[in-house]
């Protein structure tokens, strides 16, 4: 009588199933890694004539003094500015900003400068340098910055009394968007 044999497994086997699978993870982590992108869901929406909810989250305030968040400004329009001394451009629009500060600060709005990676004494002689009277608070996480999409500095967002993102400026702001911004959260 003939003994029946299984076919012998080839060993070769196994190391084809973990190089298939190992290749199935890489692919997966490029794919997760490439997806990611950058987060616009703010600018999508405002694009769209839409107000979203703007991101907030207690941070230290510039200089000391504990923390201060959005939600302290809640009822009234704020210009969110995310700068850091060493932004040339950054520089470049403190002066408008301010001037934005003091029509702002006439219907009980303000400009709230929120620092990004940067240097508290940096930020310091920064805001002693443009004698800029708003508070700024600093983001030392990135965490605030990253909830706004923010990757390059400076970044602007006009939020009306409601706590929504009324109009977004990432690069320099001009004094016709932030004309026509404080015209659209009623300043």
């Amino acid at each position: 009588m003939a003994e029946l044999r299984s076919p012998p497994v080839k060993r070769n086997a196994v190391p084809l199933v973990a190089i298939l699978v190992a290749a199935a993870l890489i692919g997966l982590l490029v794919y997760g890694v490439a997806s990611r992108g950058e987060n616009r869901t703010l600018d999508d929406a405002v694009s769209k004539g839409q107000r979203p909810p703007a991101p907030d989250r207690p941070l230290p305030v510039l200089g000391g003094g504990g923390q201060r968040s959005l939600a302290a400004y809640r009822g009234k329009p704020v210009v969110l500015n995310f700068w850091a001394s060493w932004c040339t451009p950054c520089r470049q629009e403190a002066p408008l900003l301010e001037n934005a500060q003091k029509r702002l600060a006439a219907k009980g709005g303000t400009v709230l400068g929120v620092t990004f990676r940067d240097a508290s004494p940096d930020s310091q002689a920064f805001v002693r340098k443009f004698k800029l009277t708003y508070p700024s608070l600093r983001d030392v996480s990135g965490q605030l910055a990253k909830a706004y999409g923010t990757r390059a500095l400076p970044e602007t967002f006009v939020i009306d009394g409601k706590g929504h993102v009324a109009a977004i400026h990432r690069g320099a702001v001009n004094k016709d968007f932030l004309d026509t911004a404080l015209t659209m959260v009623g300043v």
